[in-house]
């Protein structure tokens, strides 16, 4: 099949959504967000072998992809508009296609974010994903907001995503007690990232600073700790860890929580006269002295990961 056909076979279909005006079959896209809001854009690139392991299925990679890309909008309390999809595939395979539109189709309902354009070409498997999100123009959650006395606190559980690939390529010893529910719910947490739209509405009105959970929870604390001129200590004995990885020692349980990244989860600081959110765990505070983060007093490499080291 053409380059075309491809297209309005497998991608065509998902473009509907309230504020797409023009989606795939013309030149360019026409999005619009409701009145007085401002348009939020971020874009996030997935190769085979470096984001994902080789021989994903292609649903995961269709749905890792976009979920990855959406926690941006999230972590800057957006709501979802649209994306585009750039999509490189080494040939014109209609079977790992069909499979790639199955996940495609889930994510784009999980998260109401309609694919409404992009590219289609031949080469090496990667996926470039540009998301588009609405918020009013004054309520956008920044990185740069955090204030001394602050809390700091994060959404869901941290380290499933690191600890779910590392079983995925055995790259570590699988304890006895084990489950294979929970081997498999670690799996999912690397494959099917939950980008946390249902706090969006509380970090715009609460928040001072937000940012997702995507290099590690120390080097993205550091970005927040850096754009606001303050440093953040985290107490280790809050980290909200599942039970799935509390069958590994602790120090490796930690490890991942801290450094393991990839988990699309959120961080935000807000006033400490606040509780926060339900679903949501207090895990340290914001002093203003310095810049940087401390666990337990303790500073420790927050570099996170690096594509270029």
């Amino acid at each position: 099949m053409s380059e075309f056909q491809l297209i309005y076979r497998y991608l065509a279909q998902f473009g509907a959504g309230p504020w797409v005006q023009l989606g795939v079959g013309d030149d360019a896209a026409v999005v619009a967000p409701p009145p007085g809001h401002v348009t939020l854009v971020s874009t996030d690139t997935q190769i085979e072998g470096r984001h994902f392991p080789t021989h994903t299925l292609p649903e995961h990679i269709a749905y890792r992809a976009v979920a990855a890309a959406a926690s941006d909008l999230a972590a800057m309390a957006a709501h979802p508009m649209g994306m585009t999809l750039a999509l490189t595939l080494p040939s014109a395979d209609e079977l790992w296609l069909h499979s790639f539109s199955l996940g495609l189709g889930r994510v784009v309902k999980d998260f109401s974010l309609p694919l409404v354009g992009g590219d289609l070409t031949r080469g090496p498997l990667a996926l470039t994903v540009t998301v588009l999100g609405h918020a009013p123009a004054d309520s956008c959650c920044r990185r740069s907001g955090a204030k001394s006395g602050d809390l700091v606190a994060v959404t869901g559980t941290l380290g499933d995503s690191a600890a779910g690939l590392c079983v995925l390529e055995g790259d570590i010893l699988v304890p006895d007690g084990v489950s294979d529910a929970s081997l498999e719910w670690l799996e999912q947490r690397f494959f099917a990232p939950t980008p946390r739209f249902e706090f969006v509405d509380w970090l715009a009105k609460y928040a001072h600073a937000s940012i997702d959970i995507s290099d590690g929870l120390l080097a993205d604390l550091a970005h927040v700790a850096h754009a606001s001129g303050v440093s953040i200590d985290i107490e280790s004995q809050r980290l909200p860890l599942s039970q799935a990885i509390s069958h590994w020692p602790q120090s490796q349980a930690l490890k991942w929580a801290l450094t393991g990244g990839d988990d699309y989860e959120l961080a935000f600081t807000f006033p400490s006269h606040l509780s926060p959110p339900p679903g949501s765990s207090v895990i340290g505070r914001v002093l203003g002295d310095g810049s940087g983060v401390r666990v337990d007093g303790e500073c420790l490499d927050a570099r996170g990961y690096d594509h270029f080291q």
